[in-house]
């Protein structure tokens, strides 16, 4: 291939040398400015074939995943606390064609896809520095360039242990707790929260199979109208909350874990913080009419913040945090002049600074803190804070949920990835109600209904399934995750473990059998699947609420079995 460098620093020398190994491309680039300066954007550009590319791949895409123009690529936007930097070329059979890496992934950094038509070639590019950094002198990375004729997931799976065991971004310790059901009551309650309502809501979950209670937004303030105007105090609500320490026990007394919701950044006009803060603010960041975001690079900032956590886990007796919009530090407007007050001009170094605090301070307390952070701040780096990534808000939305888990699974090494919190409308059938859970069986469950109010179908449904993924738990997410078809959103989805494999069929109904013992899951819209390669294996179908519908032997090597939507065959 040849490489070209466009744009930079005027007085920058800009070198790129190119490796093998291992049928893998590197690009070592390098960069050197004579004095120290703001390194300005500059980027990395290639052709390669578009021969047998049939979509684009990326971690942040639920969407269409076409090839794109090149005049309007299809763009990857990463630094430490947003995504990470990878983009992927797949071919029609799911075959990679070319992964596109970093080494680096704290730098604000763009990878772009898109089809040069003239050519029938894809213009290529990696772009650094693209928001605003600390003055520097030097900067060196790795672009890894993958084109191997190997499975999509398998080149994704790689390049995730490339920068776990050779780029030094090691991911946090994951407590068992981590990788337990949890209630959320974001959905279900909102702000509209109340002690008495948690705790027999706490019971309810618990008694089918939840062990944590994340307690959201609304513990904070009286007021339920949304929005962020009356974040910074972090001050319990005694109307809603009663007394904090007493609510958590009593919980603990139920047998949950609990968790609370903090904004990170924000600080509302509301707050007794905000005179206080009101001249370390970012600009751009929050609403900038009711709400701010903090500026990380001051040290008054940090240490307030990380206080905040460390006070209400040795106050209140917490088990983890839901730490939120990390990704919403963003640096532009005037918080890009000098201030001399800050001790760090890099806002991803400060970042950086902070949540190392923040960890330090609370796993001295409780090595086993949960702390949950979800899409987008969900990264190689970022992970070594947070032990539980979700995936971002997308209430009903099966099919986000399901791609967002896949991503994510992809991407995250051994961090417990949760799935955003199931919700559904209670006037549904069950059977579509049950769409939920099968859509994010190969994550942590997060539940957001209220489980006391269900009717008895939607209860034993989600009781059932609690049940099923608890049996099944070790397969789910400790297998190896194969998704087939990216294009079309992952048709076919398999967990395998020691020959035990789970299945869930999305769009595609064909189940091949390989594994001693199997499962799968239908969530097409027929009433059957088809069964591939069981020739003389028995098996077992239940509907959505475990109860048995059929049992028998498979006949024939590809035979159609009836199995209700959101039921589940067992094959052994």
């Amino acid at each position: 291939m040849n490489y070209t460098v466009n744009g930079g620093n005027k007085n920058a020398h800009i070198k790129i040398t190119e490796k093998q190994e291992n049928g893998i491309t590197y690009l070592f680039l390098n960069m050197k400015l004579s004095s120290p300066e703001i390194p300005e954007a500059f980027s990395v550009n290639f052709s390669f074939s578009a021969a047998d590319c049939a979509s684009t791949w990326n971690p942040c895409m639920l969407d269409i995943r076409g090839l794109y123009f090149e005049w309007g690529k299809k763009i990857i936007k990463s630094k430490l606390a947003s995504w990470m930097p990878v983009q992927q070329l797949i071919s029609r059979t799911g075959k990679n064609k070319l992964l596109i890496a970093v080494s680096d992934v704290d730098t604000p950094i763009e990878i772009g896809t898109g089809i040069r038509e003239e050519k029938a070639t894809f213009d290529c590019s990696v772009s650094f520095f693209t928001l605003p950094t600390t003055p520097i002198t030097e900067y060196s990375a790795k672009i890894r360039l993958d084109m191997r004729d190997i499975p999509y997931y398998d080149s994704v799976y790689d390049t995730t242990a490339w920068w776990e065991n050779d780029c030094g971004y090691k991911s946090a310790f994951v407590p068992e707790a981590a990788k337990e059901p949890m209630d959320s009551l974001w959905y279900s309650f909102h702000q509209d929260l109340d002690k008495d309502e948690i705790l027999r809501e706490c019971k309810a979950s618990h008694d089918i199979g939840m062990k944590t209670v994340i307690i959201d937004d609304g513990w904070q303030t009286d007021d339920n109208n949304r929005g962020y105007a009356y974040c910074g105090d972090w001050q319990v609500s005694p109307k809603k909350m009663g007394n904090m320490k007493e609510l958590v026990d009593n919980i603990h007394n139920i047998g949950m874990k609990v968790m609370l919701w903090y904004s990170v950044p924000f600080v509302g006009i509301y707050s007794d913080k905000y005179n206080e803060f009101k001249d370390m603010l970012l600009d751009g960041c929050g609403d900038e009419k009711t709400f701010f975001a903090l500026d990380p690079r001051y040290k008054k900032v940090r240490e307030y913040l990380a206080g905040v956590y460390e006070n209400a886990i040795k106050d209140w007796g917490l088990d983890g945090f839901k730490l939120d919009f990390i990704d919403s530090f963003v640096l532009k407007g005037k918080a890009l002049e000098y201030d001399e007050r800050r001790d760090y001009q890099s806002l991803e170094d400060a970042i950086h600074a902070l949540m190392t605090d923040v960890k330090t301070r609370l796993v001295k307390i409780n090595p086993d803190i949960l702390i949950e952070f979800r899409q987008s701040y969900v990264g190689p780096s970022i992970r070594k804070y947070g032990n539980m990534l979700r995936v971002g808000d997308c209430p009903c939305d099966i099919l986000k949920n399901k791609v967002g888990i896949v991503n994510l699974r992809l991407t995250s090494g051994k961090t417990a990835v949760h799935s955003d919190m199931i919700m559904w409308n209670v006037e549904d059938t069950v059977e579509n109600a049950a769409l939920q859970f099968a859509s994010i069986l190969y994550s942590v469950p997060q539940i957001s209904m209220r489980v006391d109010k269900l009717p008895e179908s939607h209860y034993k449904m989600l009781k059932y399934y609690l049940s099923f993924w608890n049996e099944w738990k070790s397969v789910l997410l400790d297998g190896k995750l194969t998704a087939e078809n990216p294009e079309n959103n992952y048709s076919l989805v398999c967990s395998e473990l020691n020959d035990k494999a789970v299945f869930t069929a999305h769009s595609d109904r064909v189940i091949p059998v390989k594994a001693k013992e199997t499962v799968a899951v239908n969530a097409t819209v027929e009433n059957a699947l088809i069964i591939k390669n069981a020739k003389g294996k028995n098996y077992k179908v239940v509907n959505c609420m475990g109860e048995e519908i059929s049992n028998g032997v498979i006949e024939s090597d590809l035979q159609e079995i009836p199995v209700n939507i959101s039921g589940m065959i067992f094959i052994k």
